[in-house]
């Protein structure tokens, strides 16, 4: 990736981001009460982000294509964290912890897939390791499944706010840096694709 590459990216990153809070500030303004509640503006930009992930990742993890083990892992990772998101819908409408046992199975098939490749998994991964893709892929996971876990949390707001501890602060919180966690995953996916085809472009020249 060249510099001008790098800095086109980076700004066009900057206002998806941008655009995605400003769409939360708006939704917050206009629709008090439901903002950040099951039916709100950010569960269903989660949703959207993780599907988005999931459809990307599906057009990279078909056999002989670069990085396609990489993308099958991750495949199953943002598939099972998309099923996560449904949990309420999926208890209502199909059954109590069927989301669970959803999650499970694809947990179990993804991981499976990985052992049975894991030589070829692992000459992938080392390439992948060093790249843009990952970095933006770590971030993404430690903010969403750590930072908003620590960040949203009851206990870190009470201590905060005292006695004007109001719940909506903590579900803000947590909900806001969840989706920006996941908005980082969906670059990350993207940048994955973006390098899988510069090793398709190099793999094609060095052909004679």
């Amino acid at each position: 990736m060249d510099f001008q590459a790098a800095c086109l990216r980076a700004l066009l990153y900057s206002l998806a981001t941008a655009a995605q809070l400003l769409a939360v500030q708006w939704y917050s303004a206009t629709h008090h009460g439901i903002a950040f509640s099951e039916d709100g503006l950010t569960e269903h930009l989660q949703s959207l982000l993780l599907a988005a992930g999931v459809l990307l990742l599906a057009t990279q993890a078909p056999k002989g294509r670069p990085y396609c083990h990489v993308a099958r892992l991750l495949l199953g990772f943002l598939l099972a964290s998309s099923i996560r998101e449904q949990d309420a819908f999926l208890d209502t409408h199909v059954a109590d912890g069927a989301w669970q046992v959803m999650v499970a199975l694809v947990v179990i098939a993804a991981l499976g897939d990985t052992w049975r490749h894991r030589r070829r998994f692992l000459a992938e991964f080392q390439g992948y390791a060093d790249s843009f893709a990952f970095g933006l892929f770590a971030g993404g996971f430690l903010c969403t499944y750590v930072f908003s876990r620590l960040f949203g949390s009851e206990r870190f707001w009470q201590a905060v706010l005292q006695d004007h501890y109001l719940r909506l602060f903590k579900t803000a919180a947590e909900e806001v840096t969840e989706t920006f966690g996941y908005t980082l995953i969906l670059f990350a996916v993207v940048e994955l694709l973006l390098l899988a085809r510069r090793l398709r472009r190099r793999r094609a020249d060095e052909r004679p």
